[in-house]
């Protein structure tokens, strides 16, 4: 059920079809493999399939047992994956999944991913495959583009791993980056983005190359850095005063400022966004009831007052902001006034629980189309449509309780 508002129907996402031209259309089955003599046919992935639209999938664990599934939004089935001891967090490139524990960081391929080629896009399916364990414990970030994937320790320090050994299913030998960062390592524009500093002044924002070495060091100052993402219009590093966006023009790096234009207090600062990938569009909560919403090509910042925020998320410009609260709803908000223009029935029972820090918060996932929110209590995964009044598309009943979630296939 849901509660409408009087408020016009915000306009449909565009469907992921239409990203491809008609030269590059997908086929659900596997392409054929090349013959010795004739050139493989372009988009061709050898062991994957090649599809027409977005392959979905949903990685889950249960942070309690230690038990994983793959969830095919597809097709609707739920595959068992490797039980894993000590896991405290999820997170993932769009690809892999990866299951960050005390003593490592265990890879697991989603088997669905995407390639953007600009002008168009493929869509591809395989079937997961476990590949092994990156160093480092609690604190331990994993940051990855096509290239390369980065993995930075809490000391700072970093390596860099070669993202075609992983495509493989293997670990491979890491690239050891010299020095020490003040925060995640960030692979864009097909170089390296970190922050260097001591912690007591403002970090810097350095470019380096594959290898560590520095080639850039565009003027900049960023106090307190804590919280990161990447969008089409570069990348979007969380400050004391606002954020800094770094972006790239004909292999020159630039940093620009995003104020808040007003003192915020510590506890009201942004520090961790979520966005849908592609989009450039972020919200990260603003203490905890109200939450910050980031349009980085206007960059401008919008504080949206909600009730008690559990988690948010959006698809983009004209879609709403979702925020589940601590009443266990997922309420709609326009961006543009801040009104709430839908609301579910509560959905999820502990909510409050989460809202209080007394249990691991869910998540909202946001692709083209749909949302999803994880409800661990309830062992199932909500499915909804943002596009028409927050109305629930579907519901994914589970064997394992879902406390970790992350979509894969965007």
């Amino acid at each position: 059920m849901f509660v409408r508002r009087n408020v016009t129907l915000l306009a449909p996402a565009l469907l992921s079809a239409v990203l491809l031209t008609a030269g590059c259309a997908g086929r659900d089955d596997a392409p054929e493999p090349p013959s010795e003599t004739a050139p493989a046919p372009h988009g061709y992935v050898e062991g994957a399939s090649e599809a027409a639209e977005q392959q979905s999938r949903l990685l889950l664990g249960d942070s309690a047992t230690g038990e994983t599934r793959v969830l095919d939004l597809i097709t609707g089935k739920v595959h068992e994956t490797a039980r894993r001891a000590s896991v405290t967090g999820l997170t993932t490139d769009g690809r892999f999944g990866y299951f960050h524990g005390t003593d490592g960081t265990h890879v697991l391929d989603g088997g669905a991913w995407m390639v953007d080629h600009g002008d168009h896009v493929h869509y591809y399916r395989a079937k997961t495959r476990e590949v092994g364990e990156l160093p480092g414990g609690s604190g331990t970030s994993v940051r990855s583009d096509t290239g390369v994937t980065v993995v930075t320790g809490e000391d700072g320090k970093a390596g860099a791993y070669d993202r075609g050994d992983l495509e493989k299913g293997k670990i491979g030998t890491p690239v050891a980056l010299p020095g020490a960062y003040a925060g995640p390592v960030i692979p864009y524009a097909e170089h390296l983005v970190a922050l260097t500093g001591d912690g007591e002044g403002p970090a810097q924002v350095v470019v380096l190359d594959r290898s560590g070495r520095r080639v850039a060091s565009p003027e900049s100052e960023c106090q307190d850095p804590e919280g990161d993402a990447v969008t089409r219009r570069g990348i979007v590093l969380a400050c004391a005063d606002g954020a800094l966006l770094v972006h790239e023009d004909d292999g020159a790096f630039g940093v620009e400022k995003i104020p808040y234009g007003e003192d915020v207090p510590k506890t009201e600062r942004a520090t961790r966004f979520r966005h849908r990938p592609g989009s450039s569009t972020l919200t990260a909560p603003a203490g905890k009831e109200a939450v910050w919403v980031l349009d980085v090509t206007e960059q401008a910042w919008t504080r949206v007052e909600t009730g008690p925020v559990v988690a948010a998320n959006t698809a983009g410009e004209g879609a709403p902001l979702l925020v589940l609260e601590s009443d266990g709803a997922l309420h709609g908000y326009d961006t543009a006034d801040g009104k709430e223009i839908a609301v579910t029935k509560p959905l999820l029972k502990g909510a409050s629980d989460a809202a209080s820090g007394t249990s691991a918060a869910p998540v909202i996932e946001v692709d083209r189309s749909r949302a999803y929110l994880n409800d661990p209590s309830g062992r199932r995964v909500y499915e909804i449509d943002y596009n028409d009044y927050l109305r629930i598309a579907r519901t994914f009943e589970l064997d394992v309780r879902p406390s970790l979630m992350a979509e894969t296939g965007r």
